[in-house]
């Protein structure tokens, strides 16, 4: 009975080491794999940079508004896209920042919180994107209607009658519904799924720190 008692307390000593190794793995494959995500999502929003400002070339809002002869406009876009970039790049900083922060980490805990805090910024960012896509749609409409010559008929006629202007209203909520929904999905796809891996990561750390 003795011997017994030895081998089952040798029995759970070494159960208890394998359980201990077996975490130490998962955590290694969890920090490899989070960091993997947050640097990718670094890329991605560099590339998302490039990307509109490749776009911005081909559609130059200076030339729009020297055509329709309101160039005292071009300052005010100026300044509106300088802000633009500059609150972009800050968050393409802070997600510098939390790469460096989840691959240098050795915490459980601490690799719970750079999780926790990335999916915020990226959710942040999103919602800026998606804020200012709105924004940009509201103002191309409104210089559309109000600034363009081309437009100054239908203008007119949305002033004077009811109907028109109850149409032209209905048109644009719905073009801008349109558009706004495109542009979510596009963060959906381009983000969600990484931000899901995320979860699933913070999830398994979870179960470790209990």
């Amino acid at each position: 009975m003795k011997e017994l008692d030895l081998l089952k307390k040798d029995w759970k000593k070494k159960e208890n080491s394998f359980q201990q190794i077996s975490e130490i793995e998962i955590y290694k494959m969890i920090h490899k794999n989070s960091s993997s995500i947050v640097k990718w999502i670094l890329i991605i929003s560099i590339l998302e940079v490039l990307l509109w400002t490749s776009i911005s070339v081909f559609f130059n809002t200076d030339e729009y508004l020297e055509q329709i002869n309101h160039t005292d406009l071009i300052s005010y876009f100026k300044v509106l896209t300088i802000f633009n970039y500059g609150v972009i790049l800050a968050f393409i900083y802070l997600f510098y920042k939390n790469y460096i922060r989840i691959t240098t980490t050795v915490s459980t805990k601490q690799l719970m919180k750079d999780i926790l805090k990335t999916r915020k910024t990226v959710q942040y960012y999103v919602w800026y994107n998606l804020v200012m896509a709105l924004l940009s749609l509201v103002i191309g409409f409104v210089i559309a209607l109000v600034y363009n010559p081309e437009t100054s008929i239908l203008s007119d006629q949305i002033a004077n009658n009811g109907k028109v202007m109850a149409i032209t209203i209905g048109v644009l909520l719905l073009t801008t519904t349109v558009f706004f929904g495109l542009f979510w999905l596009f963060y959906r796809l381009l983000y969600g799924i990484l931000l899901r891996r995320l979860h699933a990561n913070y999830k398994e750390l979870q179960k470790i720190d209990l």
